[in-house]
């Protein structure tokens, strides 16, 4: 039997016996040394059958003490629709209110990839925002967002969380100095966690997350704001929601 293929029946092997209650809610797991004695197979093996459980949330690792089987956490859904509805009412399942930290910085230079998203030279001024999603006071969402100074410097809108227009989204912010949004376009990719971002979620560092990167456009398809959204899989799933536009009664 391959490695490859090891990992999978010691990983099925062992979620079996925690969903069996051997291990009951917090139990430490045996170490990777008698595991593999056990189950007859090399430490790399059970070290990767480990990791696979902790990646699907049964189990969870603590620094210089072991496996641990985790505490079994709800994981609700985050509906991304075309209708244009906010970070914030996304975040509203079964009547859990959302809230939102944020902290902008300005004349930002942007960077090489940023000023691809955005149609702009690198170094070009921005405005980049840190946005920490909540949910019942924990955080499960966090996102980088950035616009160019070119379109919004001089005008009450050039602090997304500020100003009269504060927390309305981009879509009623940028109308209201005459940019019409037109188009969303997100690409979704799985990643794992680093230690900032753990350590902002709550999560472990390594677990699995979803990041988005997301770039809006006006009209004319000019990019008015890109934003890198990092969701932790382990709490929440991603569901996209399209209407389906109806043929023309002649």
């Amino acid at each position: 039997m391959s490695d490859g293929a090891a990992y999978l029946v010691v990983a099925d092997a062992l979620r079996a016996r925690i969903l069996a209650g051997e291990w009951g809610v917090g139990a430490r797991l045996p170490s990777r040394a008698r595991l593999a004695q056990e189950y007859g197979v090399g430490r790399n093996v059970t070290q990767r059958a480990v990791e696979q459980l902790v990646v699907e949330g049964l189990l969870e690792g603590r620094a210089g003490s072991g496996t641990y089987v985790r505490v079994p956490r709800e994981r609700l859904r985050i509906v991304r629709s075309r209708h244009g509805a906010s970070s914030l009412a996304a975040l509203k399942e079964r009547g859990r209110a959302g809230a939102w930290d944020a902290h902008s910085d300005v004349r930002v230079p942007a960077p090489v990839s940023i000023a691809e998203r955005l149609s702009i030279r690198p170094g070009d001024l921005c405005v980049r925002t840190h946005y920490e999603f909540l949910a019942d006071g924990h955080p499960v969402q966090l996102s980088e967002s950035w616009e160019p100074m070119a379109l919004t410097d001089g005008t009450p809108i050039v602090l997304p969380e500020r100003g009269p227009l504060a927390g309305k989204g981009v879509l009623q912010r940028m109308r209201s100095i005459g940019v019409e949004i037109e188009t969303v376009v997100e690409l979704p990719r799985p990643a794992r966690a680093t230690r900032e971002q753990a350590n902002l979620l709550g999560i472990a560092f390594g677990d699995l997350v979803l990041q988005i990167e997301r770039t809006i456009y006006d009209i004319d398809r000019r990019p008015v704001e890109t934003a890198d959204i990092v969701i932790p899989d382990v709490r929440r799933e991603v569901a996209y929601e399209f209407a389906v536009e109806r043929p023309t009664v002649v």
